[in-house]
């Protein structure tokens, strides 16, 4: 599970490896408005982030799908997977769109999911986890483990992998969410400000998410570039 954007809560956002479905139908937080915001909202990202994903990287699929995950039951989230196809889709669920206070939190969100796609982030982070995984059983079979040790070695091995470098993309995914946002009509540093209504992550060890203040302090200097 590669751990991306928002640090939402608890848990941030999970992208999973295989293939996503459509959101569901049943009911949702959101009122109304909330949907027709995230219509627009969308409408203005997408195409923004297909003509950046175009110039910025060779056959990757750019085609982008944003979709909603109507859910109630869903904590707030957002992240970006991939279809069997390699089609890229970026999540967010209806309980994130009801928590937004404005268009720029939303269209940041998204700037940012998609940007985790450009810099292939989902990629990179299985490679670690493989990496991790080999490394860890490997030291297992030298020191004479046994068969559950070693499959035991190999999972602490993935996991740690995978979570080396997630501050790292979390961090590059702020800087070019910033650009995307900003290129689509949104302000970026108000699109940002929803982190200070999160739990802040601080730096812990293995973390997946970098502080608070680090994160907005990324979308500062990249605007100011901008």
């Amino acid at each position: 599970m590669l751990v991306l954007c928002l640090g939402v809560l608890v848990s941030g956002c999970a992208v999973p490896s295989g293939p996503v479905t459509g959101p569901s139908t049943a009911s949702a937080g959101a009122p109304t408005s909330a949907y027709a915001t995230f219509a627009e909202v969308a409408g203005r990202v997408e195409p923004v982030a297909e003509r950046i994903c175009r110039s910025e990287t060779r056959g990757v699929n750019c085609d982008f799908q944003i979709v909603i995950d109507r859910r109630a039951n869903q904590p707030p989230n957002a992240f970006q997977s991939l279809t069997e196809s390699g089609r890229p889709v970026l999540t967010v669920t209806s309980t994130l769109i009801a928590d937004m206070q404005n268009p720029d939190e939303l269209a940041f969100v998204m700037s940012h999911e998609a940007a985790h796609h450009i810099q292939g982030h989902l990629a990179r982070q299985q490679e670690n986890a493989a990496a991790g995984a080999v490394i860890f059983a490997g030291l297992a079979t030298l020191t004479g483990g046994t068969q559950a040790d070693v499959q035991s070695a190999l999972e602490l091995g993935a996991a740690v992998g995978a979570r080396s470098y997630s501050k790292e993309f979390e961090l590059e995914a702020d800087s070019l969410g910033t650009v995307i946002a900003y290129n689509a009509g949104y302000d970026p540093l108000l699109g940002a400000a929803y982190f200070q209504r999160l739990p802040d992550p601080g730096n812990r060890f293995l973390g997946t998410h970098p502080p608070n203040a680090a994160r907005v302090e990324v979308v500062k200097l990249t605007l100011g570039r901008l």
